[in-house]
């Protein structure tokens, strides 16, 4: 995107999709952030990012408003209108289940959000975060933020992350479909199906990460019921339901010599064992289905 030196947004209380936003901004510059309105010269100069104040959206003058735009558009703030500069928005939208209600709450506001997720709104309320309160808090009592300030740095950690995850995401995805794939468990007349990621290096942080994204833009989140992927902390398997699916009751193999761990509310077990015929069998061990 276009080289700028400085971020803007408005002054006052603050809200997530500004600092997010921001955040974001911050994974293409370190630059500092200043919170006030923007001057006219600064509204045509795109070395300054206006983020959510403004009512301009210009991408290549940097301005990244929406309170101008239509109720009658599809709901959108700050963060979609960075996403889409960044090349990220059509990832975000289908990966990132946060942003569409960040899009609902700052363009409709509480009670409409809450309708439209079928929901109370003093449910919402409930959902509110103290670490998102505090960050709120410190953002909004700053008039500017500057690089190497506690709170820059974590605003550009969080972006980061974003960007990490939308990035990396989908060649994570590409990787499970060469490498992964459907095994047939239990007995005849109580077959079930499992999905099975074998061990690859180098093993990513997370080798769980994306499994149940995969397996649900395949459509088969009415097939599969449950998940076999490698443990980052052994050299064996981590066994999990997918969709939290209760027929699979891992604790049923807790006392089995080659599972070291099953946790207490039978969701999840890890097991020293590495062949994909004895994996299929500590499946078939817990399931209850019928």
């Amino acid at each position: 995107m276009t080289e700028f030196h400085t971020i803007l947004t408005h002054p006052g209380s603050a809200h997530k999709d500004e600092f997010v936003a921001c955040c974001l901004l911050l994974t293409e510059a370190n630059v500092p952030i200043f919170r006030r309105d923007p001057t006219p010269a600064e509204l045509e100069d795109p070395g300054v990012c206006v983020v959510d104040v403004g009512h301009r959206h210009e991408e290549k003058l940097n301005l990244f408003d929406h309170h101008q735009f239509s109720v009658q558009q599809a709901p959108a703030c700050s963060v979609t209108l960075v996403l889409r500069k960044l090349g990220l928005h059509q990832d975000a939208q289908e990966f990132c289940d946060w942003l569409e209600p960040m899009e609902w709450f700052d363009s409709r506001g509480l009670v409409e959000t809450a309708r439209w997720l079928g929901a109370e709104p003093k449910l919402l309320r409930r959902l509110n975060s103290p670490i998102e309160g505090a960050l709120m808090r410190a953002f909004a009592g700053s008039q500017q933020i500057q690089p190497g300030h506690f709170l820059w740095q974590t605003m550009k950690l969080i972006g980061q992350d974003i960007r990490g995850f939308l990035e990396n995401l989908r060649a994570r995805l590409q990787k499970i479909e060469k490498e992964g794939k459907i095994l047939s468990c239990g007995s005849e007349g109580r077959e079930f199906e499992v999905f099975f990621l074998p061990r690859s290096e180098p093993l990513p942080e997370d080798p769980a990460m994306g499994l149940g994204r995969f397996i649900e833009r395949k459509g088969w989140k009415d097939r599969i019921v449950g998940m076999i992927y490698p443990d980052r902390r052994g050299e064996g398997y981590g066994l999990s339901r997918f969709n939290d699916d209760q027929r699979l009751d891992f604790l049923a193999i807790e006392s089995c010599e080659d599972v070291h761990f099953a946790h207490a509310n039978g969701f999840l077990a890890k097991t020293t064992a590495t062949a994909e015929r004895r994996l299929c069998e500590l499946m078939s061990l817990a399931w209850r289905g019928h």
